[in-house]
């Protein structure tokens, strides 16, 4: 069992589960896209958001994968409003297809949930020649987030109903780089280190949380953006590690790691609860507000990593995407 388990402002605690805070939310005609709905803590999400009416799409990178999970959660969940997509977010053109196919299909978007990633990876490069972790899981996703954000102002506007765009990041964007990110050094192999270059890519899905929601709420919109730690879950994320590390870890999991059901709460909370209509750019930890590190509050940094994501993307397509 969990034992830090106080439960803060929200009521809620580490020991709560996806279920246990949408408890009596009806999600009924929101749509809903989660990436990395395949595996891990993406698979109790889709689920959860599933059972509270919601028709969710799963973005994922292995499709047969994806229709497995459908089916086991359809056998949970009879009735399901479920749709499986194919998306890389490593690639550049990927995402674009992805972006372009849910549009022509016509489908509303009222929740993004930016959930999928890599961990701690030896250095590779994506199909688009960039460093995999700050690819995957913060370009990939800041460039869906803005393909698709036309589709979730109209309907917004149209549902007069709240967006909410849901970025997974993690307490490890605390350990990035020094200097926070390395601009000039993205691809730099002589300095790579797996776990820093993981928390850079956490502490940019904070920040380009936190300059969205500037935007946005400067532009009147009404969609919420925010950032979350889910907590430490024994999912394939930690493939990168040693086996003696995974075995240690395992073996204390009982007393400091969640469960995949109470790693999935804090994105559900984030994306159903009433609780936290209006509340936009924060940084959440167990349902509850808490402090980014000193990076994760730098509006300056986070202008400077969203122009440099939009520069990096236009240098990618050979072509200008304002």
């Amino acid at each position: 069992m969990w034992f830090w388990g106080s439960k803060g402002a929200s009521g809620f605690s580490s020991s709560s589960t996806a279920e246990d805070v949408t408890h009596g939310v009806d999600g009924t005609g929101l749509t809903a896209i989660v990436t990395g709905a395949s595996s891990g803590i993406g698979v109790e999400t889709a689920r959860v958001l599933a059972l509270r009416g919601v028709h969710v799409v799963m973005a994922v990178r292995n499709t047969v994968s994806g229709a497995k999970v459908k089916q086991d959660i359809l056998n949970q969940v009879p009735g399901a409003k479920l749709d499986v997509m194919e998306l890389d977010l490593s690639s550049i053109e990927s995402v674009r297809r992805f972006a372009s196919d849910y549009k022509s299909i016509g489908l509303p978007l009222n929740i993004l949930i930016n959930n999928a990633g890599v961990m701690a990876c030896p250095f590779m490069l994506s199909k688009d020649n960039i460093e995999l972790q700050f690819a995957t899981n913060h370009l990939g996703h800041f460039l869906l987030t803005k393909l698709l954000l036309d589709t979730m102002k109209n309907t917004s506007r149209e549902s007069k109903r709240e967006g909410r765009i849901v970025n997974l990041s993690s307490e490890a964007h605390r350990f990035s780089y020094p200097e926070g990110v390395r601009f000039d050094k993205i691809n730099d192999t002589s300095s790579y280190s797996s776990i820093s270059a993981y928390g850079q890519s956490k502490l940019c899905n904070v920040l380009h949380a936190n300059e969205l929601a500037r935007q946005l709420k400067e532009d009147g919109v009404n969609i919420t953006v925010n950032s979350l730690h889910p907590g430490a879950i024994m999912t394939s994320l930690w493939r990168h590690f040693n086996s003696y590390l995974a075995g240690a870890v395992s073996a204390l999991a009982s007393y400091f790691i969640k469960t995949i059901p109470q790693g999935a709460a804090t994105t559900c909370y984030l994306a159903l609860s009433p609780q936290v209509a209006g509340v936009t750019g924060e940084y959440f930890r167990n349902c509850n507000i808490t402090k980014p590190s000193s990076f994760g509050q730098d509006s300056e940094l986070a202008k400077k990593i969203w122009d440099f994501s939009t520069k990096l993307i236009d240098s990618h397509s050979g072509e200008s995407h304002s």
